[in-house]
């Protein structure tokens, strides 16, 4: 499951033009600073998100692979379920890199900025780029996914999900194969994601896995525009309240 959101910097005759979409503002920078920006790009909610999904899919790809761990795997999946409610909501409330309107661009967008990299170009965004942004939306599917039949889901021996007498034992079993299925796609879009990753740091020289630990991005000297807004995290405590009990509600 990191502007403004998909805010480009782009050079012209003038000098170094900060582009914001949504944002109207256009800012020119005729004068250049020496000294590296620090700028915030990621709220700590998102980050927090980010992180506790990496150990939650961790934990629920090891607990999946015994009997024993299962009940600690129905217990992930709940966990996992809310934090996947949480983004969603997080993309309509959040900070201006983490809404969906700010970073998710159509198909041309993301096709231009492959062909840009395969020119040896680098647009510099200061969260999700174009083909970034798609991947975070795959990557959140897939997790619904993952969650939802897993509440439907059963082994055949002990386990059931708490949705299971909601369907029928067929109906239960066709879910179960889409459950096991959907974990390999899920796996490949990981596989993809830490790919991007460090193709960026060891090829294009930049890390993308700083700012999602610090929440600040290093800009260079010229690349200088207005900040995105950031929320409280206090709002994002609230919202993931709301995740918690709607799945609690769901479950029990």
């Amino acid at each position: 499951m990191v502007v403004a959101g998909c805010s480009k910097f782009v050079k012209n005759g003038v000098g170094t033009v900060f582009v914001g979409a949504p944002l109207s503002e256009v800012r020119v920078m005729t004068e250049k600073n020496d000294v590296i920006q620090n700028i915030e790009v990621w709220d700590l909610p998102t980050r927090l998100f980010h992180w506790s999904l990496v150990a939650l899919v961790a934990a629920q790809w090891l607990t999946a692979e015994g009997s024993g761990a299962m009940h600690w795997h129905v217990r992930g999946g709940y966990a996992v379920l809310a934090l996947v409610l949480f983004r969603l909501i997080w993309g309509f409330m959040g900070s201006d890199t983490a809404r969906f309107s700010d970073f998710l661009r159509g198909p041309g967008a993301a096709l231009a900025y492959a062909q840009a990299l395969r020119r040896g170009e680098t647009p510099r965004y200061l969260g999700h780029n174009p083909l970034g942004a798609w991947s975070i939306v795959a990557m959140l599917v897939l997790l619904l996914i993952q969650a939802g039949t897993g509440l439907f889901a059963n082994d055949d021996i002990l386990i059931e999900g708490p949705l299971y007498a909601w369907v029928s034992k067929g109906t239960s079993d066709w879910l179960t194969t889409i459950h096991r299925f959907n974990f390999n796609l899920l796996l490949l879009v990981i596989a993809v994601h830490l790919s991007a990753v460090l193709f960026y740091l060891l090829v294009k020289r930049e890390n993308l896995i700083r700012p999602m630990l610090s929440g600040r991005k290093r800009l260079p000297p010229g690349e200088v525009g207005p900040a995105p807004r950031i929320v409280s995290p206090w709002l994002g405590l609230a919202v993931l309240a709301v995740a918690v009990v709607a799945v609690w509600l769901l479950v029990r």
